[in-house]
């Protein structure tokens, strides 16, 4: 693992223009990984100058050699598989095993997903009289998170290279290892200079700086509805496009005739994934009152199968959280659960180990929609249980809440799960367990965002319409 002391602008690594630095931390045990450069607005001026000269010349590639320079990105990350899962698990804290599987796995497929839809995408078609040409939109401004160090840049960068687009990245202050070996992995495949363009920094900092820049044509921003709506503002201010994937506080709706034990063990794992730090976990359980207590049962039961334990072994499956903050942050969280009522069945505030930002796997039963608990995001290793009576409840509960990002849906037969499905306000649901799609479209409902990524939707964010009548 290295850490460059410098930002990858027009093609190479070059120092910052500032002194400033940013420690990136181990949260397993607290001990100093490296620090990187804390870069400001004039980094981002430079970087955003070096997409502006490289974008004539990568938009005017065919579209058969973008595919092509993604495709070697894809076998790069291939490549490197183990490094990356590696750097992902010493600045994030998660397993090794997750690492490889889906922190690494998932971009691969991205990538790969890309690189075909670069080849094949449709980006120009006849209407009457008309030939509609799809263009891409230009500089785009790629934000991204700490939760998924590596997918997230992916999800941005494959479609925005395959659009035509050329970029600057300003990844998350806490997971900037990942983000500087994957400029590594750009050069190594080949992307000609200034299409990619790394700054590290914080947010506030080089991340407004970004998104306020005049030089950047599109602000693509994962992370929360908070800062999503500041960015929102920047952009909207100057008149330029913008995609935001933020909050939620998704619900799996366990429907009367389902199979509760599969359920309830596929939606443990899924808030348990990544010490719950996923935008789309489904922290609130819906159950029948008439299962509650049966549901209850078997969530604790599956629970205590993921003990905190070192990120490093592979047996665990749950590791710290990633930074003091977001550990105080759910700590609080679970405190103020107890505070309004709710019933703890697991875990607690207490801390698991001396040292890491660990937080134990807690469970609450008895909430009720109103509690705080039931209606922020936390981010953490954190699931509530509630109760319904009859389907318009639970639908009433599901839909009660600002996100509308993701969900799940269980019930005895297809047909009563999308049907329930089709009332949800959310952007993506799960039927009976169904599985990741990398073609297709992801993103909120509400204040869970504006905009897709993955798949066709999520190159046409990248792309403009000019239209030429005959």
């Amino acid at each position: 693992m290295k850490a460059h002391d410098g930002m990858y602008i027009g093609g190479q690594w070059r120092p910052a223009a500032g002194r400033e630095r940013t420690a990136v931390l181990d949260p397993a045990d607290e001990r100093l990984l490296a620090e990187v450069p804390a870069g400001d607005a004039r980094d981002v001026d430079t970087a955003v100058r070096a997409a502006r000269t490289a974008l004539p010349a990568w938009a005017a590639t065919p579209p058969a050699g973008r595919a092509a320079r993604i495709g070697a990105l894809r076998d790069v990350l291939v490549a490197r598989r183990a490094e990356f899962a590696d750097t992902v698990t010493a600045e994030l804290g998660s397993p090794i095993g997750f690492s490889e599987r889906v922190h690494v796995g998932s971009p691969i497929a991205v990538a790969a997903s890309f690189a075909e839809l670069a080849a094949s995408y449709p980006f120009e078609e006849r209407i009457g009289n008309s030939t509609v040409l799809l263009e891409p939109v230009g500089v785009v401004g790629a934000i991204t998170p700490w939760n998924y160090p590596l997918h997230q840049v992916v999800a941005k960068v494959a479609p925005a290279l395959a659009a035509g687009c050329t970029l600057v990245l300003k990844p998350a202050e806490d997971t900037p290892l990942t983000a500087q070996l994957f400029a590594e992995a750009v050069h190594e495949a080949g992307i000609p200079a200034g299409v990619f363009n790394l700054v590290t920094g914080t947010g506030p900092v080089a991340g407004q700086a970004l998104a306020a820049h005049e030089g950047v044509d599109l602000v693509s921003f994962t992370g929360s509805t908070a800062v999503g709506r500041k960015i929102g503002a920047t952009a909207g201010a100057a008149v330029k496009r913008v995609a935001l994937e933020l909050g939620g506080k998704s619900a799996n709706v366990i429907l009367p005739g389902a199979d509760l034990a599969k359920a309830v063990t596929a939606g443990v794992g899924h808030v348990m994934n990544n010490s719950g730090q996923s935008c789309n976990a489904l922290t609130r359980m819906l159950v029948h009152r008439d299962q509650y207590e049966e549901a209850v049962s078997l969530v604790a039961a599956a629970v205590a199968g993921y003990p905190t334990g070192d990120p490093r072994d592979p047996g665990t499956r749950l590791g710290p959280l990633v930074n003091a903050a977001q550990r105080d942050r759910v700590r609080a969280y679970i405190v103020r659960g107890i505070e309004e009522g709710a019933r703890l069945v697991a875990g607690g505030p207490d801390a698991p180990h001396a040292r890491g930002y660990f937080v134990a796997p807690t469970v609450f039963a008895d909430v009720t929609p109103g509690m705080t608990i039931a209606q922020e995001e936390i981010f953490g290793p954190v699931l509530s249980i509630l109760a319904y009576e009859d389907q318009d409840e639970a639908l009433r509960i599901a839909n009660g809440t600002v996100y509308g990002l993701g969900g799940a849906v269980w019930a005895a037969d297809e047909e009563t799960a999308v049907a329930f499905a089709r009332r949800m306000e959310t952007g993506q649901v799960d039927i009976n367990g169904g599985r990741f799609n990398v073609l297709a479209p992801f993103g909120g409902h509400k204040r869970s965002g504006i905009g897709r990524e993955l798949g066709p939707h999520g190159l046409a964010e990248y792309l403009q319409t000019k239209s030429l009548q005959f």
